[in-house]
């Protein structure tokens, strides 16, 4: 925990130092979409000149504090639609520029060498599962989606003990794959991401769904730019970049 702090802390200290250039884009986006925003960003910079996008992966909700608190933020993606939603009322971005990208599946994962003893969410309450890799509900959403999915499933009160809180979602991933927990609830596009570490046991519903928003941060010191960015994410190209990485259609 004090670990992820400082790295935090380190990041939001990264985004004040570091001056926005001309025809730059600092783009603060959700952990699960690394790996596609880095592709994503190659493109778009080689489809404009002169670009240079610089790239910050936290929580959602993270992000947005980071934003709250005076970084310097052009695009702001999060992972669900809450933490925007709240970002507008704050009026830290501008709602006329929201736009739906992508959508997700959260899912059951364990370790890949994990034996097949869970097959379906009460088996969670089991005694060979001690430890379960969630996000902290608070400031990520996939805590969120999963919080939902136990209480319609009647297990998130059963299963409260065994829960060992991610500050991301990959840390959540992490966690699993590296068997320190025997069960975590991350992203489908995360378990492919882990490359063969986790393995997928079902994918338990009962959620609200899962889509992407982005929106250009109020007070941009690149907002046509940013905009451009904005509309990118919907254009053929970025879309297929996105399915290459597992993500569904808003």
């Amino acid at each position: 925990m004090k670990l992820f702090r400082r790295c935090a802390a380190l990041a939001l200290l990264w985004l004040h130092v570091l001056p926005a250039q001309a025809g730059e884009l600092t783009v603060s986006a959700a952990a699960s979409l690394t790996e596609a925003f880095k592709d994503i960003g190659q493109r778009f910079q080689a489809e404009h000149p002169g670009t240079v996008l610089r790239f910050n992966f936290a929580a959602s909700g993270v992000l947005i504090q980071q934003i709250a608190q005076g970084a310097p933020v052009d695009v702001f993606a999060s992972a669900d639609q809450a933490t925007m939603d709240r970002g507008i009322a704050q009026k830290l971005v501008d709602a006329a520029t929201r736009r739906d990208f992508a959508a997700n599946t959260v899912v059951l994962v364990v370790p890949a060498d994990a034996p097949a003893g869970i097959t379906k969410l009460p088996d969670l309450a089991g005694p060979a599962v001690r430890h379960i890799a969630i996000g902290k509900p608070a400031t990520v959403p996939v805590g969120r989606y999963t919080q939902q999915a136990l209480e319609a499933a009647g297990l998130w009160e059963t299963l409260g003990p065994r829960f060992v809180p991610a500050d991301s979602v990959r840390q959540a991933l992490d966690w699993v794959a590296r068997g320190e927990a025997e069960a975590g609830f991350v992203y489908r596009t995360d378990a492919a991401a882990a490359g063969g570490k986790v393995r997928v046991v079902l994918a338990p519903g009962g959620h609200a769904p899962v889509t992407y928003p982005a929106a250009v941060v109020a007070g941009s010191a690149q907002p046509a730019l940013a905009r451009a960015f904005v509309d990118y994410l919907l254009s053929p190209a970025a879309q297929q970049v996105l399915a290459l990485h597992g993500f569904e259609r808003p």
